[in-house]
């Protein structure tokens, strides 16, 4: 395999404005929360690495998450449980994590770079201080950045989780439906840290083995 062709992610969307990009990870899994970050970076910020956090191995994204640390103006990660997940929806579960995770930058962002094509007003935000970018963790570094922070923290979160359930294998499949993570939901039934709402129709015969509450 020849080497990784590098990519580059246009810095900012206008020169001299303080912009978060913002991501999430963890939609399409059965369990686990969903998990959102924000970043500022320097307009000049480069690294060969970054990319959307997708396309990255998991040595990449590990490399990468104490640079962005280090070097970015200000960042931060949020997580949304499953059960307000199940209230909000996945969707705006998402959302909610990015608003969040804003909201605990410091210094405060004059604009923001969402990743993908939903988002909402909120707090000092209004519909001119934002942008949605469908591929946006392909297209500009600070969402990328965001995307690689999201992911890393869920994985390592999963990992942990996984060490109280081992029998779901969350430290392979994430939380993903895998057919190992399928075939453990048959055999055990679901945890707290299922959603409910994300039961898919070849699991109903499990759903009598979750707790009523």
């Amino acid at each position: 395999m020849g080497p990784m062709k590098e990519i580059h992610l246009s810095g900012c969307l206008e020169p001299g404005r303080l912009e978060a990009g913002c991501d999430e990870a963890g939609r399409g899994p059965l369990a686990g929360p969903v998990y959102a970050a924000a970043v500022i970076l320097p307009e000049d910020f480069h690294h060969p690495l970054l990319n959307d956090s997708k396309q990255m191995t998991e040595k990449a994204r590990e490399e990468l998450r104490p640079v962005i640390e280090a070097e970015a103006v200000a960042w931060a990660v949020e997580a949304v449980q499953a059960d307000e997940i199940d209230r909000l929806n996945i969707l705006w579960a998402s959302v909610t994590g990015m608003q969040r995770a804003v909201l605990k930058l410091d210094p405060a962002p004059d604009f923001l770079l969402i990743d993908g094509n939903k988002f909402r007003p909120f707090g000092r935000y209004g519909f001119k201080d934002f942008r949605t970018v469908v591929h946006g963790d392909a297209t500009f570094a600070s969402i990328a950045a965001a995307s690689v922070l999201a992911k890393t923290y869920r994985d390592e979160f999963m990992r942990k989780l996984a060490q109280e359930y081992p029998q779901y294998g969350w430290d392979r499949n994430m939380g993903y439906p895998t057919p190992e993570h399928i075939e453990a939901i048959r055999r055990h039934g679901f945890t707290p840290w299922h959603r409910k709402s994300f039961h898919v129709k070849e699991l109903e015969p499990a759903l009598s083995l979750f707790p009523c509450d």
